[in-house]
């Protein structure tokens, strides 16, 4: 055989595996599509973060939280509804994995010299019940190093076992077959693509040069979801969701194509939820593209107002940072907003320069480099936007700056070609939440938000602009931002077991034959149910990269 284990794809959850394998001593062929550069996968891009309970960082913040609390909001966000059949391994992966978080996770990752930032972000805060989606406390750890940060002891583990003569890469072999055999997964069948050396993240050539096979004892499928083919998208975009939009911009590299999801099902693979997915409603057009229709998400802090097409606010829960898909859902089940992709932000110059942040690892140079100083001088001490927000509202399409509103209005309107957008309809709307600013205490749901979040350190410091009012000319000039449908993540995929296992149509685990990471919706086909807590995909791909790889050991040793 050509090697004890096959890993199919180099993203994160592939190097967790590889690397649980050869540190047992097997030996593996790492299988993937691309080149060199893109070791790592889409992994690498991200922003870093890691959903951690109880974790210390929380507890000097003064946040209590608990193993019963995450576990509480786990399953109001997951709202797990196929117990007997396509959630019945994710419901028991999603208690693992919240057990993993409260308990061993922090000190695994500084194992493997993975350090977090002192501050923990509050990500997804919810649909406004305490029984429903979100975060109850904030639990959005990010990593020193981003996302580059996480991947990169990994990495350095797969060179050094190439080293050792214990793995080798199979760079631009694309698998196009797994094979299996009388119920055993013995090997991948596939296609050489021709040689590129093409950057990292940048589509790369579909050449075919060869035809190739590899054999093993066993087969782990890490290929990742299908973010980047809009098609896909859309084929399986859930009724739910309404419509899905004509256009979005995409927020993973061109290789996250899903393919390996219909070849695994062609292999006896059970793939269950393929109805679940996550999509941003904050993607902006990257001003400096790397890959076809690169997007950006924003992560914002909780003080811009959020109007739709038409100009009408958004209603509750549909708050900056609260409730992703519920978002998602009212600008596309909205029957007047039918035709149309995209919605707005309107704030402050004071705002952005507080509360922008920018999802990805290239867009945060100072937390990727690791370099403390440049935190501390650029986004705690130092005055205006950090650098590369301040860019996007130079640079980028999407973004307008004006000294009064209807100037505002007037090329917000310019961006979108049809004049949609009344200067007086949006006048009425953030003056009279303008009006709940003079107290401390308001009727109006964002304002008492962003009180709420200021009574937490880590908001208060460096997260959430001190409340005024939108029209204030001293906090100005004012800014509207065109916000597009983002395309991510996939939440279903293969169903495994505990052992990352992959199962096939009859529920049974088939023979040799694993997948982990977002291939496997993360773990068990689908852990995350309807909604994310965030901070969980990255983990997503350790942990069930880490339970794929201790398995196919203990199967091949």
């Amino acid at each position: 055989m050509d090697a004890d284990v096959i890993v199919v794809g180099a993203g994160l959850a592939g190097l967790v595996a590889a690397h649980e394998l050869t540190s047992r001593g097997r030996r593996v062929a790492l299988v993937d599509q691309e080149n060199a550069a893109n070791l790592g996968g889409q992994a690498f891009w991200s922003f870093g973060g890691l959903f951690l309970v109880d974790s210390p960082e929380q507890r000097r913040l003064g946040v209590k939280d608990s193993l019963d609390l995450a576990w509480s909001d786990w399953r109001g966000s997951a709202a797990f509804d196929r117990t007997d059949d396509e959630d019945s391994w994710a419901v028991r992966w999603a208690r693992a994995y919240v057990e993993f978080a409260a308990g061993e996770k922090r000190s695994w990752l500084e194992g493997h010299g993975i350090k977090l930032l002192p501050t923990v972000g509050w990500a997804e805060r919810g649909d406004l019940r305490a029984d429903g989606h979100g975060n109850s406390v904030p639990r959005f750890h990010i990593a020193w190093g981003t996302g580059t940060g996480v991947v990169e002891p990994f990495m350095a583990y797969a060179r050094k076992a190439r080293a050792d003569g214990l793995l080798t890469f199979h760079h631009r072999h694309r698998v196009d077959e797994l094979i299996v055999e009388d119920g055993h997964a013995s090997g991948v069948r596939g296609t050489v693509l021709a040689d590129d050396d093409s950057p990292r993240g940048v589509p790369s050539s579909r050449e075919r040069v060869a035809d190739f096979e590899l054999t093993a004892r066993a087969v782990v499928v890490t290929s990742g979801g299908i973010g980047a083919d809009h098609d896909i998208v859309r084929r399986y975009w859930p009724e739910r969701l309404g419509t899905p939009p004509a256009r979005m911009v995409t927020g993973v590299p061109a290789y996250v194509d899903g393919r390996m999801l219909d070849i695994s099902a062609a292999a006896g693979v059970r793939l269950v939820n393929r109805d679940r997915m996550w999509h941003y409603t904050e993607g902006i057009q990257n001003w400096d593209p790397i890959w076809p229709g690169h997007g950006i998400r924003i992560l914002p802090g909780p003080s811009s107002m959020w109007f739709d097409a038409l100009g009408r606010r958004l209603p509750d829960p549909c708050l900056p940072g609260y409730d992703t898909l519920g978002t998602l859902r009212h600008l596309r089940t909205d029957p007047a907003l039918a035709g149309h992709d995209h919605s707005w932000f309107v704030l402050t110059r004071r705002i952005v320069e507080k509360e922008f942040a920018l999802s990805g690892s290239e867009q945060n140079p100072d937390i990727t480099a690791k370099d403390k100083g440049a935190v501390l001088r650029d986004r705690l001490l130092g005055k205006g936007a950090p650098g590369p927000v301040d860019a996007f509202v130079r640079r980028g399409a999407d973004f307008v700056t004006a000294p009064t509103l209807e100037q505002l209005v007037g090329r917000m309107n310019g961006l979108t070609g049809t004049p949609l957008l009344d200067a007086a309809g949006l006048r009425r709307q953030i003056e009279a939440r303008d009006l709940q600013i003079a107290n401390p205490y308001s009727k109006d749901s964002q304002v008492q938000g962003i009180r709420n979040a200021r009574r937490y350190i880590g908001d208060r410091l460096g997260r959430v602009a001190t409340p005024h009012r939108i029209l204030d000319p001293d906090a100005g000039p004012l800014i509207g931002v065109k916000l597009h449908v983002l395309t991510r993540k996939t939440l279903g995929g293969i169903q495994t077991d505990l052992d990352s296992r992959a199962l096939g149509a009859d529920g049974a685990p088939i023979d040799g034959l694993y997948a982990a990471g977002e291939v496997a919706g993360f773990g068990g086909g689908g852990v995350h149910g309807y909604n994310a807590l965030e901070g969980t995909f990255l983990g997503g791909c350790l942990f069930s990269g880490r339970a794929a790889g201790r398995a196919a050991a203990r199967e091949t040793g």
